[in-house]
């Protein structure tokens, strides 16, 4: 099991806003004042501003701290010679504590914020910050939208102002941002659907914590991490490697004329590094088969029993079910039989469907064959297979819901989507923001399966394995971009896999 050291951590773990305040608080008794971690927020933010130019620039501030890094941010403007108004959600009287000493350092006037809003080339918004508690309404609501209808760019402070910290939603309304700076770490809001979308550029600040402090913010708070590089590594090479040290993926293909997922699954598990894959395929759709695959072996499959027979082969070390396979007590019975194999074992598409309503005699099967499962479902799976369970209960966030999913199947969940969430039993979570829209494309699924079928086969354990396969999958929409096919997929993995592959020893 790969967990990431201290260093790796600061870079991709996520903070809660409990945790957050836990690390000020640590930061603060340690001996480092609220005011001096104030003035570093506030210096961040100005860098920001200037970097992004413009000579007139409004400072929104709200009544709490988030208040409080825009009147530094404000006064180092006016120092680095621009023109800047400063505008007061609320009463200059009402400010407490760090917030208010910030606010006596500004030498300017102080406006009353509202909606009618002055002219301007940037907008900082240090209204609200990841904090928010509850919806906006009144003079707050009218001011954020005012802020969106007037168009000028917008540097926000921590997150968008009405953006919920840890769950992404939208708290009333909430302010689309071109660029955010954030603190110490991001946040899992700024990862979610749809805060991702409002956040813009996110630049991450460092003002002075500490790891010490880090470290009390993270103790006892949810695992929570960012999928990237560093929460998992790549299998490596040696000189003596050969095929038959890399694995052998073992993917099922569904009848003639439905065949089309499984390769392309089968095609992402052998540029991803297997060694050896192979389709078990039923006598129909051999033929069908035999004529798009040439590295990629065949063998004939017809029932669970002849899954039995060939998982006798104990060589075929990772397993996918589910691409095409069609629904039904036949892939059921073939997924019982794959569970008590004991491999590696990738269920998808109609593998969870076939399950619908039935996740305890699933998971019954994955527990008593100690299978290392992975299960990545789309949201529509996911309810099929999660329904009559407190899973599907609408207070929870992606990442709770993901997490409950694995703790009852007793496997890693892979709950995909333009905010892809990883979970395992264990209770580490991490949240995919490396990925394009242009993934959104029949078979780009099935391919991200066999992605993870072949790092299994490779031995990652599922965590890293699913982590991995997520990253690299959207790692190659990205580079593509327009036009993506699912067949494009595997063929990026070599540019890929370039980039991040170990040397070979």
């Amino acid at each position: 099991m790969h967990d990431p050291s201290a260093a790796e951590s600061a870079n991709l773990a996520l903070l809660t806003v409990q945790a957050m305040r836990r690390v000020d608080a640590a930061a603060i008794g340690s001996g480092t004042s609220g005011l001096t971690l104030m003035q570093r927020a506030g210096a961040a933010v100005a860098d920001r501003a200037l970097a992004m130019g413009g000579e007139k620039i409004l400072v929104l501030c709200g009544p709490g701290n988030n208040g409080g890094d825009g009147f530094v941010a404000a006064r180092l403007l006016v120092d680095a010679g621009r023109s800047v108004e400063l505008q007061l959600l609320g009463d200059r009287a009402s400010l407490a504590g760090d917030a208010a000493l910030a606010a006596a350092e500004w030498p300017g006037p102080v406006g009353r914020a509202n909606a009618s809003l002055p002219d301007c080339d940037l907008v900082i918004d240090a209204l609200f910050g990841a904090g928010l508690s509850r919806d906006l309404e009144g003079n707050a609501r009218a001011l954020v939208e005012a802020v969106n209808e007037a168009g000028q760019p917008v540097l926000s402070v921590d997150v968008p102002s009405g953006l919920d910290g840890d769950t992404g939603r939208i708290r009333g309304a909430a302010i689309r941002a071109q660029e955010t700076v954030t603190f110490v770490a991001l946040k899992p809001g700024h990862l979610l659907q749809p805060g991702r979308s409002l956040c813009g550029h996110i630049t991450l600040a460092d003002i002075g914590t500490g790891p010490a402090a880090l470290g009390a913010g993270l103790a006892g708070a949810p695992r929570l991490f960012r999928n990237a590089p560093g929460l998992w590594t790549l299998p490596a090479l040696s000189a003596s490697s050969h095929k038959y040290t890399r694995g052998h993926a073992l993917v099922l293909s569904g009848p003639a004329f439905k065949t089309g997922a499984a390769r392309l699954a089968a095609r992402g598990a052998l540029r991803v590094g297997a060694g050896l894959v192979t389709i078990a395929s039923p006598a129909s759709a051999l033929p069908e088969n035999a004529a798009h695959l040439t590295a990629i072996m065949l063998r004939p499959c017809e029932t669970a029993d002849d899954l039995d027979d060939l998982l006798v082969d104990d060589r075929l070390n990772a397993l996918l079910l589910g691409p095409g396979l069609g629904t039904g007590p036949a892939t059921c019975e073939l997924v019982a039989v794959a569970a008590s194999a004991g491999r590696a074992l990738v269920l998808d598409a109609d593998a969870l469907t076939s399950f619908r309503s039935e996740l305890r005699t699933l998971a019954r099967h994955l527990r008593d064959g100690e299978a290392r499962a992975v299960l990545t479902p789309h949201e529509g799976e996911f309810g099929r297979l999660f329904s009559g369970t407190e899973v599907l209960a609408q207070d929870l966030t992606k990442p709770e819901r993901t997490a409950r999913a694995a703790h009852l199947a007793g496997a890693v969940v892979v709950l995909k989507g333009a905010d892809t969430v990883i979970a395992a039993p264990d209770g580490r979570i991490a949240i995919n923001d490396h990925g394009s829209p242009y993934l959104g494309t029949a078979g780009s699924g099935d391919v991200l399966g066999g992605l993870i079928c072949g790092l299994l086969a490779q031995g990652l354990e599922p965590f890293e394995a699913a982590c991995a396969a997520v990253w690299l999958h959207g790692d190659a929409g990205l580079r593509h971009g327009p036009g993506l096919i699912a067949e494009d997929i595997p063929e990026l993995m070599p540019a890929v896999l370039r980039d991040l592959a170990p040397s070979v020893s």
